[in-house]
């Protein structure tokens, strides 16, 4: 067993004793392939209730700040974390990723760029760029009740259908715009899923 399949066997089990996690929607998810899954962000609960609902590993780019942290940052590099600049155009990132992508693997990202309680902070565009420049689907993902984890609220997560805006054609800043607003809006609206399961 892997370590990845290890902690996601044990973050399960924590999830769904304390959290009463459930899942919906998990056979959506392609069994192999590259996959862009983006997903909503609110508590730092989020990346490993999103690992454990996805039935494959999942790669993610992390804000750099955590690789520094003792424990911590070795910890996320071996469940397949890479570190991303958020002050600056990160190239590097994006070329890691794009590479994972061309491995067939799936990758995690949270568009938002970091955690959004409120729902006012916009989306960065890189998910749309990923998703551009290595061709792999999008699935979109929402999670709810990761915000309330002190009162153990029930954490829920919605994989929702693969969707691809890819044409073949060059994309502007404003098909980039467009196709991250789009994929922001098909995350948001699978919590109406959750009003029906």
């Amino acid at each position: 067993m892997s370590f990845y399949a290890f902690a996601q066997m044990v973050c399960g089990a924590v999830l769904r004793t304390v959290w009463r996690m459930r899942v919906v929607g998990r056979e959506n998810v392609p069994a192999t392939g590259p996959l862009i899954v983006a997903c909503n962000h609110i508590s730092y609960l989020d990346p490993p209730a999103l690992g454990v609902a996805v039935p494959r590993p999942l790669d993610y780019m992390a804000k750099q700040e955590l690789f520094a942290i003792p424990v911590l940052g070795p910890l996320i590099t071996a469940l397949h974390a890479f570190p991303v600049d958020r002050s600056r155009g990160d190239g590097a990132a994006i070329k890691r990723a794009v590479s994972v992508l061309r491995t067939g693997a799936a990758l995690g990202i949270f568009p938002e760029g970091t955690r959004n309680k409120d729902g006012t902070v916009q989306p960065q565009s890189g998910v749309a760029l990923l998703h551009y420049l290595s061709g792999a689907p999008i699935l979109p993902a929402f999670i709810q009740g990761s915000g309330q984890a002190k009162r153990l609220a029930r954490i829920s997560v919605v994989l929702g259908e693969p969707v691809s805006f890819v044409t073949g054609q060059k994309a502007s800043r404003e098909d980039m715009a467009k196709w991250t607003g789009e994929i922001m809006q098909r995350v948001y609206a699978l919590e109406e899923r959750l009003r029906a399961n």
